[in-house]
C-alpha cells in the first residue's frame, strides 16, 4: 500500500504557513500568489490551525467580516485533523471523505513535516494506474 511519504517525495515538503495574528487578507493574498486553497497556521513552530478558501466564504463573507481587520485566529479551523507521513493513501482518503476536508497536514515526531491534498491524492493515483497500464501494454506487446 502506498503511504503518503509517496506523495512527499513526489511534491515536496513544503508548506505555506500564517501567523495566527495575520489578517485574513493577508492570508487570502499567499494563497492567491502560491495558487493554493488553504495555509496551516502555526505559532511558534507548533501547528495550530489551518485556514482555507471554505473558512473565508463561511466565516468571513457570509459572516461580513472585514478581512483587512479579522485576524486569522479568529476564523481558522481548529482542531485541525493531520496524518503521519506513513498513513496509506487509504486511510488519508477515508479521513478526508469522513471530515469533509481536502487539506492533510502531515506532522511528525519533529512538528509539520508536510501537507497533502485531495489533488495531490488524486494526481499520485493516476500516475500509478499510468504506470499500470503502461506495463501491462508493455507486457501483452511483448508476448506476441
Amino acid at each position: 500500500m502506498e503511504t503518503v511519504a509517496a506523495i512527499l517525495k513526489h511534491k515536496g515538503k513544503g508548506v505555506v504557513t500564517v501567523a495566527p495574528t495575520e489578517t485574513v487578507l493577508h492570508a487570502a493574498r499567499l494563497m492567491n500568489e502560491q495558487g493554493i486553497g488553504g495555509v496551516v497556521v502555526t505559532d511558534g513552530g507548533k501547528l495550530v490551525g489551518i485556514f482555507t478558501e471554505r473558512d473565508i466564504l463561511r466565516r468571513v463573507v457570509a459572516e461580513k467580516r472585514n478581512p483587512g481587520k479579522t485576524e486569522v485566529k479568529d476564523v481558522m479551523t481548529t482542531p485541525v485533523t493531520s496524518c503521519r507521513a506513513k498513513a496509506t493513501l487509504e486511510e488519508c482518503v477515508a479521513v478526508m471523505t469522513d471530515k469533509r476536508i481536502r487539506h492533510l497536514p502531515v506532522v511528525d515526531d519533529d512538528g509539520l513535516a508536510g501537507i497533502i491534498t485531495s489533488g495531490d491524492v488524486l494526481a499520485h493515483q493516476v500516475r500509478e494506474q499510468e504506470y499500470q497500464i503502461e506495463h501491462l501494454n508493455k507486457y501483452i506487446f511483448d508476448m506476441r
